[in-house]
């Protein structure tokens, strides 16, 4: 929506030119409509009642009565649907899904909850008062006011160009009194747009506490909650990102000093000394703890993946890989959103460690692509060994956080992995390729035509 223009009736009142734009009549119409739903309604439901209370004698009618409890629920659903044309934002439906198939078990939710007999309570409200309201309101302010602009025409025509009669109350004679008749009608007519847009408005309002929940439906908060985790899962990636570049500017660059610092002193010891084999050890300790550090650094959050993206990250772990990995990419050019590379690259890499530590496999084969936006805008992730097969989540060959991974993204895991293998792991992530992927802290190429293993991966 943009940002300038009024979505409902309310803010178009309060900006000057209302009765230039289409929220005038988008008010009428509203009430119009309403005022026709509202006598429909009475009647339809004046006409059960009766059918049923005559029925009632042979015990056939006492259902029919009985289901008029869920009279509201169509004329809400219709209701929110007429919301639209006051109000852009619409209404979201108030109702939950059924635990269970079958009329029973829908017969008993909405029996017990507040939205159905909240939306009986309007269509009673709506069938006896709210539509003739709105029907006098419309005949004073609109009808009456272009019955009134209408005098001239209809003296030259019904009047014969000498009398006619306005509103039946008020005789005009001569075309003078005529115009001045539909000059008054105009200003009524005017005055008479902001009544309709003050009552439609009102109207909508009421009806949208009445047939729409407070904070949203359940399909609201579905998509809340999407939202919400998507955020989480953002501000999970950044905190990994932050974790990273702490370690990597902090904690290593004073192990590499200590580790210079203890190279020096080595030489400057006399050999075969003890003193010189206890720097030997502490500079072996010291470039042991450094070497696990960087791939500490690598685990939380690999920078070749930050630099240049995931197929540069996947290349790196399939070199680091004991089993010869076979890796083809086939991705766009624009870099896929953060949060779709990384559960991607740690995918591949803990399915990776399990095939070096499970399988049994010679080789393993990791191919990556996009579908076409046509197809739901997928990055189709396939990982494949030679193993033994059989691999089985409740195993604990990792399989299941695997998924959990995934599905924070709304994606799809699936395993095919017979006794005897081969194992194919397949994901599925919806993604669309996106700017806000790049590089924040390096200008370098997005993603290189397949680096072996850069050198300092974890430390550059």
């Amino acid at each position: 929506m943009h940002p300038h223009r009024p979505h409902n009736v309310w803010q178009a009142l309060s900006r000057p030119g209302y009765l230039l734009t289409p929220w005038p009549w988008r008010a009428a119409a509203y009430l119009l409509t309403g005022t026709v739903t509202g006598a429909v309604v009475l009647v339809g439901l004046v006409v059960w009642v009766a059918v049923g209370g005559v029925l009632a004698i042979v015990l056939v009618g006492l259902p029919l009565v009985a289901v008029t409890v869920f009279a509201g629920l169509p004329v809400a659903a219709f209701e929110r649907r007429r919301l639209r044309l006051v109000d852009e934002e619409g209404a979201p439906g108030a109702h939950i899904e059924p635990r269970a198939p079958g009329v029973r078990a829908w017969l008993t939710t909405r029996l017990r909850e507040r939205a159905t007999w909240r939306e009986l309570g309007h269509t009673l409200l709506a069938a006896c008062l709210l539509w003739p309201a709105e029907a006098f309101l419309l005949t004073v302010a609109l009808f009456s006011p272009l019955a009134m602009i209408a005098t001239p025409v209809l003296l030259a025509t019904v009047g014969g160009g000498r009398e006619v009669k306005v509103l039946k109350v008020w005789t005009v004679t001569g075309q003078p009194m005529a115009c001045a008749a539909a000059a008054l009608g105009v200003l009524l007519l005017a005055a008479g747009a902001y009544a309709l847009g003050a009552a439609a408005g009102a109207r909508a309002a009421l009806t949208r506490r009445t047939v729409a929940p407070p904070g949203g439906g359940p399909q609201s908060r579905v998509v809340e909650l999407t939202r919400s985790r998507a955020r989480l899962v953002d501000a999970f990636e950044a905190e990994r990102r932050r974790i990273e570049r702490d370690l990597h500017d902090g904690a290593q660059q004073r192990l590499v000093a200590l580790t210079m610092a203890l190279g020096l002193a080595r030489l400057d010891a006399p050999p075969g000394g003890p003193l010189a084999e206890q720097l030997t050890r502490a500079h072996e300790e010291a470039g042991a703890a450094l070497a696990e550090l960087r791939e500490l650094i690598h685990g939380i959050h690999p920078k070749v993946l930050a630099d240049y993206g995931l197929e540069a990250a996947v290349a790196d772990a399939a070199d680091r890989s004991p089993v010869p990995v076979d890796v083809e990419f086939a991705l766009p050019a624009p870099r896929l959103p953060q949060a779709v590379e990384a559960a991607a690259y740690f995918v591949v890499r803990e399915a990776l460690a399990n095939v070096a530590r499970h399988s049994g496999a010679a080789r393993a084969r990791v191919q990556a692509r996009v579908a076409e936006p046509g197809d739901g805008g997928l990055l189709v992730l396939e990982v494949t060994d030679d193993g033994r097969g059989g691999a089985d989540s409740a195993r604990g060959t990792g399989l299941t956080g695997l998924a959990d991974r995934v599905s924070v993204l709304d994606g799809r895991l699936s395993v095919t992995s017979p006794p005897g293998g081969p194992t194919l792991l397949r994901v599925e992530i919806p993604c669309e390729p996106s700017e806000l992927s790049k590089p924040s802290e390096s200008s370098r190429p997005e993603r290189p035509d397949r680096p072996s293993r850069p050198s300092g991966t974890a430390c550059a």
